[in-house]
């Protein structure tokens, strides 16, 4: 009699596909693998150069050394002068200049402004048809949301002008509530 050979599973052997994907899969690993080392080295020196600028800063950033006292205090002065123009820089020019155009109606005529932007003061120099046309000039003036404290500084009415017109001098505290840091 013959062995019976049963077998319930029978054992496949890998087809080429099926290596090739596997070797395909591990080339791909390996390839990651050493990318992401290299990747990793790259950032390492980068922080490493970061490190050092940042301690160079740090050294050039504090007082210098070998200046005196007073040398000292006039870097500190200049720097505070250089904040000051900057934060004048930073006021919001256009949206003074835009709510000027919006509120001049056909009876006034600007014919200067000068903002001190360190005080945040404006002086308006006008021309209007007549005083009620001054008066509510300086009315929208005092309600806009850029300027309060609108004071009339002084009038004229020009005589020789057929029209009798007024030449006004304003001044204005200019509001800024959002000026950028």
């Amino acid at each position: 009699m013959r062995a019976l050979d049963l077998e319930f599973q029978p054992q496949r052997r890998g087809s080429a596909m099926g290596w090739s994907l596997l070797a395909i899969g591990l080339v791909l690993g390996v390839s990651v693998a050493a990318g992401a080392h290299v990747i990793g080295q790259e950032i390492h020196e980068q922080q490493s150069q970061l490190g050092h600028a940042q301690k160079k800063l740090q050294v050039h950033s504090g007082p210098v050394a070998g200046l005196s006292p007073a040398q000292q205090r006039e870097q500190e002065v200049r720097l505070q002068e250089m904040k000051q123009i900057s934060t004048q820089l930073r006021r919001p020019w256009e949206r003074l200049f835009a709510a000027m155009e919006t509120l001049r109606g056909k009876d006034i005529a600007l014919l200067s402004l000068s903002p001190d932007a360190r005080k945040g003061q404006l002086r308006i120099t006008a021309e209007a048809r007549d005083l009620e046309a001054m008066l509510t000039f300086h009315r929208q003036l005092e309600d806009s949301p850029e300027l309060s404290d609108v004071s009339l500084v002084n009038h004229e009415i020009v005589a020789n002008s057929p029209q009798k017109q007024i030449v006004f001098n304003l001044l204005a505290t200019w509001e800024v509530s959002d000026v950028r840091p």
